[in-house]
């Protein structure tokens, strides 16, 4: 079934750390375009989750955004530079025997130092698998809205497919009647004229009339084009493309057999047409 290419998904994780929020929006581009927002200690994941979405999804304008929120805690743990501490240590006791003299360094003091104390820095590879698994959750849940999507936008292209085959019934049954009205209309003013026309050439005239008129290949090919375009509405491939291409065929047609038309009724048909596939590919230009 088809799926469409926009959507959004929002998946949450609380971890002991904190949480971890990972929010996936899409809409339609022609090609498959990935942003990524991710917070410091968080971009070595970025090849992977790229790859991730690329497995998953093949068109639309893909923007992910990974939020951590560290946990509020009352004692943060705090770390001792010891190696500053040491420092500072060795260079107050320089500075004791150049002054000749024996007195005891503060351990406050030497605490209250720049740096010496810091907080414990969060273990950010020990997060970086549940971003990971955050991520995967939240783009099935995006698949799931996308085929949902897809799934209404199938049952409005089949509904106006099935109208645009009635219309081709329509056209086909009245077809032999529109070209008999056309060759009495010709008959009659050939009838009215006071120099005698050739037979011969007169019937002549009249195929070359019914050959400019029958849309009848017009209406096989619309017919085939419609059965083409229910086979590719079942593919699990992104066939967003394909169908965009099918719309200009159809197109084509309707376009020809408004251009042939000599009945009211069939230059309706052919408007009608042209109604039900602008309709449709407005809906297309959502498919992946």
């Amino acid at each position: 079934m088809i799926s469409s290419m926009t959507g959004f998904a929002s998946n949450e994780l609380e971890l002991d750390a904190g949480t971890l929020l990972c929010e996936i929006r899409s809409v339609n581009h022609r090609y498959l375009e990935t942003g990524m927002r991710l917070p410091e200690g968080f971009r070595p994941l970025e090849p992977e989750l790229r790859k991730r979405v690329s497995d998953v999804l093949k068109r639309g304008k893909v923007d992910v955004s990974l939020h951590f929120q560290a946990a509020n805690k009352e004692a943060p743990k705090l770390e001792l530079n010891t190696a500053l501490a040491e420092e500072i240590i060795k260079h107050s006791n320089s500075i004791n025997s150049m002054l000749k003299q024996d007195s005891a360094i503060s351990p406050l003091s030497i605490l209250r130092w720049p740096g010496v104390l810091r907080e414990a820095a969060l273990d950010m590879e020990s997060l970086q698998e549940p971003a990971s698994g955050l991520l995967i959750k939240a783009l099935d849940e995006l698949r799931s809205t996308r085929a949902s999507e897809g799934a209404r936008i199938h049952g409005m292209l089949e509904d106006r497919l099935q109208q645009i085959l009635d219309i081709v019934a329509t056209v086909s049954a009245r077809l032999p009647a529109v070209l008999e009205n056309s060759r009495a209309r010709m008959r009659e003013r050939a009838a009215v004229l006071e120099q005698k026309i050739d037979p011969e050439r007169l019937e002549q005239e009249l195929l070359i009339l019914a050959q400019k008129q029958d849309v009848a290949e017009e209406l096989d090919r619309l017919q085939a084009h419609v059965a083409e375009l229910r086979e590719i509405l079942t593919s699990d491939d992104a066939v967003g493309r394909r169908l965009d291409f099918m719309m200009q065929e159809l197109n084509r047609e309707a376009n020809t057999l408004g251009s042939k038309s000599a009945d009211p009724l069939t230059s309706k048909c052919a408007v009608d047409l042209k109604v039900l596939i602008e309709q449709m590919r407005e809906q297309v230009q959502n498919v992946e």
